[in-house]
């Protein structure tokens, strides 16, 4: 869960300073999606498993 905190915050710090369109934010969110991806998929295996 850190590393989706860490990207968050990255993400939220950088957007104070550039547009949303800024191709650096767009990677930044893409980058923040699959994390979050990644983990609702291992939380719903884990969930399906048990």
């Amino acid at each position: 869960m850190s590393l989706i905190e860490d990207a968050r915050r990255k993400l939220n710090d950088s957007a104070k300073s550039k547009s949303l369109t800024d191709p650096e934010i767009v990677n930044m969110s893409q980058c923040l999606d699959r994390l979050l991806n990644e983990y609702y998929l291992m939380k719903e295996l884990g969930s399906l498993a048990s």
